[in-house]
């Protein structure tokens, strides 16, 4: 059985976002001690398996989406990975802009969808 182009896409998007959201960010928290090359180097290696998961993840969905419904695919998915991991990792507070961000995101979704 064929996994759908859409989920292969999105599970792999996703994955790739945990990926890159720990490379930008976590360095934050966890190596704010350590000189900015060191969290650099360690980020560009947590970057390379984000890397080996996008670049599949978009030519799986390049061959069913537009090159625009992929982009907006990806903003989607990366607030969804990156509200939780700022609230739970990063342990900064809810804000009602992430629901505000979310619902513009919906928006775009809807219009880069629509056929």
């Amino acid at each position: 059985m064929q996994i759908p182009v859409i989920v292969q896409t999105v599970g792999l998007l996703t994955l790739s976002n945990i990926f890159m959201t720990v490379a930008w960010y976590g360095h934050l928290k966890g190596l704010a001690s350590k000189p900015w090359w060191i969290a650099a180097l360690i980020s560009w290696g947590i970057a390379l398996f984000e890397y080996l998961l996008q670049v599949p993840a978009n030519r799986i969905g390049y061959t069913q989406f537009s090159l625009a419904q992929l982009k907006i695919m990806q903003e989607a998915i990366t607030l969804t990975v990156f509200v939780p991991f700022a609230i739970v990792f990063m342990d900064q507070p809810f804000k009602l802009d992430y629901v505000w961000a979310a619902l513009c995101l919906v928006g775009a979704v809807y219009f880069i969808f629509r056929t």
